[in-house]
């Protein structure tokens, strides 16, 4: 039950999230279509790349599943993350215990989700490395941080009746993309498959690495706003793109708020706003923000640690 929520949102805003579902089956669609007629595949590659920015938005709304916001019923919710996970080759309740150490422990060396750029420790190489192989290879790379945090001796995921699901929704998920590739191959659909699902779904996993590297990679404040990027679009074009990605450009409000839905984080916009020297005023677009992050890929890092580590060097 969300305690913290005291603005009532356009319903359109609340909605957003099945305006992208609704987007995304139209999308699929039509780049059916095209692929079955013939057409230009200028057509389909202007789709796939509208296909991809939609399944980013879906993997907005996995997040706000495993914080128990995507829908008003409890098990509609899981429902929805666990299938939203599937098709994203990635364990809901993984996904949802492991980013309980994003919030309760931010930017620091128990933040899982940043690994391994809190640890100061980590040579420069390998966190290059690991910022390249995720932000070229996301679809893959992501689905390995989270089962490394699982399977590693002193996973901070413990609970046995946890762990029992997260196995059970990964044999799941081998058994889905079973039957998908059997079905894939058997009617010899390859051509759609990977226009309509493998193309767009690693660009889509890129975005979202790219994503998470403008919140968060390169700062090293310790505080939300100071360790956290937030966009806040000036034109139409970027407050729609943060209509279909739920919001999540005003990321700062989220780790203030965890509790409130996506639709009420505009609202709160006040909050980001930069009070001490170190804070970032909110960027225009992901573009500005993006230049801001290449500038620290050649030495990746998150958290105020580093400052520390500075010193004792």
């Amino acid at each position: 039950m969300n305690t913290e929520s005291s603005i009532t949102p356009h319903w359109v805003s609340r909605s957003a999230f099945q305006i992208v579902v609704f987007l995304f089956l139209f999308a699929q669609i039509a780049l059916g279509m095209v692929l079955h007629s013939g057409a230009s595949l200028w057509w389909a590659v202007l789709l796939v790349l509208l296909v991809a920015h939609l399944m980013h938005g879906a993997a907005v709304g996995f997040h706000e599943a495993t914080h128990g916001l995507l829908r008003k019923n409890r098990r509609f919710n899981e429902f929805d993350g666990v299938l939203l996970g599937v098709f994203s080759f990635m364990s809901f309740s993984l996904y949802r215990a492991a980013h309980q150490t994003h919030h309760a422990y931010f930017a620091t060396e128990r933040d899982e989700e940043l690994w391994p750029f809190v640890f100061t420790k980590a040579p420069r190489w390998g966190r290059v490395l690991v910022a390249f192989l995720e932000l070229t290879c996301g679809i893959v790379y992501t689905p390995f941080l989270f089962l490394r945090s699982f399977l590693r001796k002193g996973s901070p995921i413990r609970s046995p009746k946890v762990r029992k699901r997260i196995w059970a929704e990964l044999a799941l998920m081998v058994l889905v993309w079973i039957g998908i590739i059997a079905a894939v191959s058997y009617w010899e659909v390859w051509r759609y498959f990977v226009w309509m699902y493998l193309a767009p779904a690693f660009i889509a996993g890129n975005l979202q690495s790219w994503r998470k590297y403008v919140e968060h990679v390169g700062l090293t404040g310790n505080t939300v706003n100071s360790a956290t990027r937030h966009i806040v679009a000036e034109g139409w074009t970027g407050r729609l793109v943060a209509f279909t990605l739920l919001h999540e450009p005003y990321h700062g409000v989220h780790h203030l708020h965890v509790g409130i839905p996506h639709s009420e984080l505009p609202h709160r916009m006040a909050e980001i706003l930069p009070q001490t020297l170190d804070e970032r005023a909110p960027f225009p677009s992901y573009r500005h923000a993006m230049l801001d992050v290449i500038r620290s890929l050649g030495d990746p890092r998150v958290g105020a640690q580093w400052h520390k580590s500075a010193k004792q060097s």
